[in-house]
C-alpha cells in the first residue's frame, strides 16, 4: 500500500457505517458525477469496508478511465452468458470492486425468464457480499437512470451553481418524488467558487423542493472548484490518491463519513439488483 493510500486510510479509519446502496446521479452531464462516485467509493473502501462500484451509464460510462482499469468485459457479457460475475469484476484502488458499463443493460426488457433468473442470481450474490454499493448513473432522467435511483436507499443529486445544472437537478428530484421514492435524497454542490456560493445553491433548490414538492432535500455538502481534479483525470488516477493531502480530498473524505454516518441500513427484504431488474419489465 502506497503512502497516499495509507494517508487516506488514516483519514477514514475512525468512521463506520451500515451496508447501504448509494446512487449518485444528476440531471445534467458535466457536473463531476463520475469523479465523485469513484472517489467516494475509494474513501469508503479505505475504512476497510467491501465496496462495489457499478457504472450504470449504459452507453457513455467512463469509470474505467477514471479508475485506470482495462475494461475487457462488462455486464453485457454476463447477460449473454459468455462470462460469469467473477469474470466481469475489476479490482480498483483500495480493493474497490468495479462493474463496468456496456450496452447490456439495455437488453433487459428483451431477455427471457431464464436469462433474468441467471442475471438476478449472479448479481444478488455479489450484492449480498458487499458492505456498500455505489452506483454511478448516467445523466438525465431516462428509464434506466430512474430505475437505478428508485432501487437505491439514498440518491445523491450532483449539481453546480450554474442555472442549467440547478434546473436539471431539481427536475431529477421532482421525478424521484413523483415516483414516490422512499429513501433519502441529498444534494451536493460541486465546482463552487466559495462555500457561501455552494450553500446558497443548495438552499435555493431545497426551498423550491419543499415549497412545490413538499419534499426535504438533505445537504450533502459543497465541493470547491479545484484544478487538481482535472489534473488527476489526466493522470488517470483518482484525486484522493493523486493528491491525498489536498483540500478536495479532505472534502470528499468528510462527505463519505457524513454519508455513512447518516444512512440507515436496508430494512426491506428485496435486494437492490432485483429491484433494478424488475424495473425493466
Amino acid at each position: 500500500m502506497g503512502n497516499e493510500a495509507l494517508y487516506l486510510q488514516q483519514v477514514m479509519e475512525s468512521h463506520r457505517w451500515p451496508a447501504n446502496v448509494l446512487a449518485i446521479t444528476s440531471g445534467k452531464g458535466g457536473v463531476g458525477k463520475t469523479n465523485i462516485a469513484a472517489n467516494l467509493a475509494i474513501c469508503l473502501a479505505a475504512s476497510g469496508k467491501k465496496v462495489l462500484l457499478v457504472d450504470a451509464d449504459l452507453s457513455l460510462g467512463n469509470l474505467d478511465v477514471v479508475m485506470n482499469i482495462k475494461s475487457k468485459y462488462n455486464i453485457s457479457h454476463l447477460i449473454s452468458g459468455r462470462k460469469s460475475i467473477k469474470d466481469i469484476i475489476h479490482i480498483g484502488p483500495e480493493g474497490v470492486e468495479i462493474i463496468c458499463s456496456g450496452s447490456g443493460l439495455e437488453q433487459l426488457a428483451n431477455i427471457n425468464e431464464f436469462q433474468r433468473q441467471r442475471l438476478l442470481k449472479e448479481l444478488s450474490g455479489l450484492g449480498n457480499d458487499s458492505e456498500a454499493i455505489v452506483i454511478d448513473t448516467a445523466a438525465g432522467i431516462s428509464k434506466s437512470v430512474i430505475g437505478f435511483c428508485l432501487a437505491a436507499d439514498h440518491v445523491m443529486v450532483v449539481t453546480t451553481p450554474e442555472a442549467t445544472a440547478m434546473t436539471d437537478a431539481y427536475a431529477m428530484i421532482k421525478v424521484l418524488v413523483g415516483n414516490r421514492f422512499a429513501g433519502r435524497v441529498s444534494l451536493i454542490v460541486n465546482m463552487a467558487e466559495t462555500i457561501a456560493e455552494g450553500k446558497k445553491t443548495y438552499q435555493k433548490i431545497a426551498d423550491v423542493a419543499k415549497r412545490f414538492l413538499n419534499a426535504y432535500v438533505y445537504d450533502a455538502g459543497v465541493l470547491l472548484r479545484d484544478e487538481r481534479l482535472s489534473y488527476s483525470v489526466r493522470l488517470r488516477k483518482p484525486v484522493v490518491l493523486a493528491y491525498p493531502k489536498s483540500q478536495i480530498t479532505s472534502s470528499l473524505a468528510a462527505l463519505a463519513a457524513k454519508l455513512g454516518n447518516g444512512l440507515a441500513a436496508r430494512t426491506d427484504d428485496e435486494g437492490f439488483f432485483k429491484k433494478v431488474i424488475d424495473w425493466f419489465f
